[in-house]
């Protein structure tokens, strides 16, 4: 029996590939020092499925910043801005199109699918010429061969990549990126042939976009593209994958009627619904089926006698000989290996599996479906489940009766945002476009050697607090001297938005090295939540209202809010998501009460992930946006109508959802918007009235570049033809940790410079 594993994380067990990028683009490396990391990563990483028993390893997984910007770079789809003029795409190239430069601004990036990873957007117009112009696919089959591991190749799909492609600016409203399948493919035909001369036997294509709402001529697409693929693929298996949630019954239908693939893998952890189609609808005979029943999205433990049992079920509908054991998606979603934690106690550790021990059981399970089960791995799990099931740390009788408590209410706020944002203005007393940013400052190397040695106990508490006012001293500082109107204290104490309030939390477990990618060397390490969730005590006061007491101006209290809490945490999967946010909206909620009464006239309380956590299926939009918005509302439903409470949100569409967002009924609401060619000021052309406070970011935080302040005049000045100029904030996208001082301070002197320019003609203009 075998078993395959759809993709694998790239950043190393010690983030090694994260140290790699950023010491060559702070040009302290070599390009030859970062290939030879990932080298030795991609060796790693191969050699250990390998011994695992692993049956399908794949290869071209590993990216340097993303898999689909890899595959703009194969297909030579790179906007003419950047200059590149041909041949083999390079570092300055590829990067420049990730992260921008000096004088251009990076492409679009955007959640992938409901994931915390992301992906760069390709740009496309109908004369985009596409060439082979990246060999990394061929170049990783070779390197993988000559180590003695023969890989499955895995490409992104043709028609997934052009739907996930956005109409390059000036494009007619009339064209569709799926139009171009014709100019791709030939290029898809050239990379086929490499490989097979290399001595691929097989080739997996990733299709996520199968598991959308499709209309039926994109559905046609890929009957289309698979066709004309055909005479390539002779003398080649070939696999095609999705994964994230169910297939609809339609697109099953269409891609197991493509007669030219060798076997397809499906999602059946989030894709319960496509088990029962391949059951009831039947499976192609003599096809392989790659059943993904190892979540490769969270961190539990597999239950494998449940798997077992499914695919006995699915081997009488297959056959033995075309069932493959499969994770459920890539495991770049997951962390690296459990082996590496040395924080997490003995009875939460049995719970869990990593990415390595994921491997594990995949092969466990596919040994054990060949008849070879190992009896003493199986009773261990199945103590592991048991003891998850029973342990008393896990519920809470009093949250449980608390959160069953919210239903019957919708937790609004007693007064309307017109007449609230009225009464915070008679407190607050800001300009009209007041300024703002959105919470941390740059993170410095200084800054994470106090908070590592204080983790380590290698420096007191009271050394510990003097140096974290010493950096809010300097943050404050800043603030005033650019005539900042709202301030914030910068952070200083928090590695991370999620982990730093779930390590407050009861019924959250942390890791040492859980870390996992989010967009190029931005790595994250998500909370564990395992049980009930509640606040034994205040979590942010502290700080906030040292940070208050230094300065006149309003200081805004920083929370992350229960949806992207949720979101942004591997969440327990014995109880609705949907239970386990509302727990986290209650203990959020006595945080926001206890900051107000501590004297913070405006408080911050981020959803960053609200979006993120959209089902992929519309279907399920409405009863996902029900309590996720509801969530929100419970936090600051009760507080006084002269608090002001901000939200933020990055990186994502939001334009389907702007109903939802006026819902939360926030005071202020900042918002992503220059990275992605200002989208989200479409839905105020078409004619959306939002009536609270609204900050669409005036520049991109994710790119080293420093904006003019003519750039930024011009941005406000487009966002003042479709709102109206007292309900306008002006602020970055996003965060400024992932930054330096020397990009900060510029971007947000000509930030507050725009807005005082455009003050004194809004002021002329009466």
């Amino acid at each position: 029996m075998a078993s395959h594993i759809v993709g694998y994380p790239r950043m190393g067990p010690k983030r090694e590939l994260k140290f790699a990028l950023e010491s060559f683009w702070d040009g302290k490396s070599s390009a030859d020092d970062l290939q030879k990391v990932a080298a030795d990563l991609r060796s790693s990483i191969w050699k250990q499925m390998s011994d695992a028993g692993i049956r399908f390893i794949p290869s071209n997984t590993f990216s340097y910043y993303d898999q689909v910007l890899d595959t703009s770079a194969m297909l030579g789809a790179v906007p003419k801005r950047y200059g590149w003029s041909g041949g083999e795409i390079g570092f300055d190239t590829y990067f420049s199109m990730a992260r921008g430069n000096a004088t251009l601004p990076a492409m679009e990036m955007t959640k992938w699918f409901d994931t915390n990873y992301h992906f760069i957007v390709p740009e496309l117009g109908p004369d985009t010429a596409f060439s082979y112009s990246s060999h990394k696919a061929v170049s990783e089959y070779k390197e993988a061969k000559a180590l003695g591991v023969d890989t499955v190749p895995v490409l992104i799909g043709p028609v997934s990549y052009l739907l996930l492609s956005k109409p390059e600016k000036g494009a007619e409203k009339s064209f569709s990126t799926i139009s171009l399948l014709d100019k791709v493919l030939p290029v898809y035909k050239e990379v086929i042939a490499e490989l097979k001369a290399a001595g691929a036997s097989w080739i997996q294509f990733d299709e996520p976009t199968l598991v959308l709402d499709l209309e039926s001529e994109k559905l046609q697409a890929f009957t289309k593209a698979y066709s004309e693929l055909e005479s390539s693929f002779a003398g080649l298996n070939v696999l095609i994958v999705s994964y994230f949630a169910d297939v609809p019954a339609e697109a099953y239908k269409t891609l197991t009627g493509l007669n030219c693939i060798s076997g397809f893998g499906f999602d059946l952890v989030r894709g319960t619904k496509t088990l029962d189609l391949i059951k009831s609808a039947g499976f192609p005979s003599g096809k392989y089926l790659f059943a993904g029943l190892v979540d490769g999205r969270n961190i539990w433990a597999n239950d494998l006698a449940s798997s077992l049992t499914a695919l006995n079920d699915l081997e009488s509908v297959v056959g033995k000989d075309k069932l493959v054991v499969s994770t459920s998606c890539s495991l770049m979603h997951t962390a690296v290996d459990l082996v590496n934690e040395t924080k997490l106690d003995d009875e939460i550790k049995s719970w869990l599996a990593f990415a390595a021990q994921k491997v594990v059981e995949v092969n466990a399970l596919a040994k054990a479906l060949a008849g070879q089960k190992d009896e003493t791995f199986f009773s261990a799990n199945a103590a592991a489940q048991a003891s998850r099931k029973s342990s008393p740390r896990v519920t809470n009788e009093e949250v449980q009766k608390a959160a069953a408590a919210l239903r019957g209410s919708d937790h609004r706020r007693a007064t309307n945002v017109t007449a609230r944002l009225d009464a915070q203005q008679k407190k607050l007393n800001l300009p009209i476009l007041p300024t703002t940013t959105i919470g941390s400052f740059p993170q410095t190397i200084e800054l994470r050697r106090v908070r590592r040695e204080y983790k380590a106990k290698k420096i007191s508490e009271e050394e510990y607090v003097k140096a974290i006012k010493e950096e809010i001293s300097k943050v404050v500082k800043l603030q005033e001297e650019l005539d900042i109107d709202v301030l914030v204290h910068g952070e200083p104490e928090r590695n991370d938005m999620v982990e730093y309030f779930g390590e407050q939390l009861s019924g959250f477990a942390f890791t040492a090295n859980g870390w996992v990618q989010s967009y190029g060397s931005r790595c994250v390490k998500p909370p564990i939540i395992y049980g009930d969730v509640s606040r034994p005590k205040a979590m942010t006061v502290f700080w906030s209202s040292m940070a208050q007491s230094m300065t006149s101006r309003p200081m805004k209290g920083m929370l992350t809010g229960p949806v992207t809490i949720l979101n942004w945490s591997f969440v327990r999967n014995d109880q609705p998501r949907f239970e386990t946010c509302y727990q986290i909206a209650l203990a959020i909620k006595k945080e926001v009460e206890d900051l107000e009464a501590a004297g913070i006239n405006v408080i911050q309380i981020d959803e960053a992930a609200l979006r993120e956590g959209l089902p992929l299926r519309k279907s399920e939009h409405a009863f996902y946006l029900e309590w996720a918005v509801h969530s929100f509302r419970i936090t600051n439903c009760e507080i006084k109508d002269t608090t002001q409470i901000h939200t933020h949100m990055c990186y994502s569409n939001f334009n389907d959802i702007i109903h939802s967002i006026i819902d939360m009924d926030a005071d202020v609401i900042t918002i992503e918007n220059s990275r992605s060619d200002e989208k989200l000021l479409s839905v105020f052309r078409e004619g959306v009235k939002y009536g609270a406070g609204i900050g669409p970011g005036v520049y991109d935080i994710h790119s080293p570049r420093i904006p003019s302040t003519e750039e930024i005049a011009d941005r406000i000045n487009k966002m003042l033809a479709v709102l109206e100029s007292n309900v306008l904030w002006v602020n970055p996208d996003c965060g400024l940790k992932t930054r330096k001082y020397t990009e900060v301070n510029p971007a947000l002197t000509n930030m507050v410079a725009a807005a005082k320019q455009l003050r004194k003609e809004l002021g002329s203009a009466k």
